[in-house]
């Protein structure tokens, strides 16, 4: 098997799974509880939270675990803008952001009186810091634009939008979900207010992860019941959960620098192969401005499930775009913002390598894509 889908998930590092095989056995206490099998289970939580700040140069505090990237988009989003809806109740958030985002927009629009502004993104899926700036109102509370996009690897100027927001006075969420352990990331910009980020994509467990918020910024809890995490996100913390992904977040960022120089030319070399055997293929974003192992390509005239279902045959992994759309037969808004037409969005393939991609792996997934294409009728001539 060929698996280059590792924007919908990675697997478990060994350091994790070393991590938390302690609080899967023994261990087991709820951190909550306050015998001694309790306090070491919160022993645990603390000090994972300790070094999860450590990593993102921030405070412990301002560390909240969640059950997951779409909970921390939610409660990054939700949680803020209902907090100080008094402000304004306008939002800002970009056209390509993850469902976790626009969904959470969409809610606060048609349930809570918000008004949403969609900010457009250019031809390579990055947004305009200056139309921002001109996009923000008086009555704007909140912008979110995700650090950089898990379909095309667009990577958005960060450092220049926060900085809009701290001159406007409004707060800045992002969803760092697929950066975090990838690229740098700080909370040092002084108009960033909350990060969300989720350990599956970096070598990490499935089903926790974590949202920074600045120290001073309030926020609305958005599901109830007791006062876990500083009564911010309420629920029994799933420790080893917890535990596993501050391990594979150290490895991801003492790594990501030499990961990301090796996958460069993996991805290149990818590009070539497919666009070896399908001259007609189309890349879509701009590979200076995206992340290194991701390569996102449209086969105009192709069936793309036809496609995905292909190379699956051919022992391939690979997506569409986002996993978390899984069953949904519809154009990608992510190319349809870029101004991908919606046939041609139909058939596109996301390809994202990671630790376990190598040369022969490439070079496999390009003879498979070859014998897939000829099957085409619109790829064969």
């Amino acid at each position: 098997m060929v698996y280059l889908d590792h924007n919908a998930t990675t697997h478990l590092a060994s350091e994790a799974r070393e991590a938390m095989l302690p609080f899967l056995d023994g261990e087991y206490g709820n951190p909550s509880s306050i015998h001694s099998a309790g306090r070491r289970a919160r022993a645990a939580v603390d000090d994972a939270r300790d070094r999860m700040a450590a990593l993102l140069g921030a405070k412990a505090h301002e560390i909240i675990f969640t059950g997951g990237g779409t909970e921390s988009c939610n409660l990054g989003l939700i949680g803020i803008a209902r907090a100080h809806s008094v402000r304004g109740k306008h939002i800002i958030i970009s056209a390509m952001e993850h469902h976790a985002v626009l969904h959470a927009a969409e809610h606060l629009q048609h349930f809570e009186g918000f008004e949403v502004t969609l900010l457009p993104v250019d031809s390579a899926g990055v947004v305009d810091p200056a139309l921002l700036a001109r996009l923000i109102r008086k009555e704007t509370s909140v912008v979110s634009i995700m650090h950089a996009n898990n379909e095309t690897g667009a990577i958005q100027p960060l450092e220049e939008i926060a900085a809009v927001c701290a001159e406007r006075g409004v707060f800045f969420h992002t969803d760092a979900v697929q950066t975090f352990g990838k690229i740098p990331l700080t909370t040092s910009l002084s108009g960033l207010s909350a990060i969300s980020i989720a350990a599956h994509k970096f070598y990490g467990p499935k089903g926790v992860g974590a949202l920074y918020l600045r120290a001073g910024i309030a926020l609305s809890r958005t599901s109830y019941g007791g006062s876990h995490e500083n009564s911010r996100r309420p629920g029994t913390e799933n420790v080893a959960a917890i535990v596993g992904m501050a391990a594979a977040a150290e490895v991801a960022m003492n790594r990501a620098a030499a990961d990301a120089e090796r996958l460069a030319p993996l991805r290149e070399r990818l590009w070539e192969g497919i666009h070896s055997a399908c001259p007609q293929a189309i890349r879509n974003g701009d590979p200076a401005r995206s992340l290194t192992n991701t390569l996102n390509v449209s086969f105009p005239g192709a069936d793309g499930q036809s496609l995905l279902m292909g190379l699956d045959l051919e022992g391939v992994c690979v997506s569409s775009g986002s996993a978390c759309m899984v069953g949904s037969i519809q154009a990608s808004h992510v190319l349809i913002a870029m101004g991908v037409d919606s046939r041609t969005a139909l058939a596109t393939v996301r390809f994202s390598m990671g630790r376990g991609t190598t040369e022969a792996g490439i070079d496999l997934a390009s003879t498979a894509i070859a014998r897939v294409a000829k099957l085409q009728p619109a790829l064969a001539a």
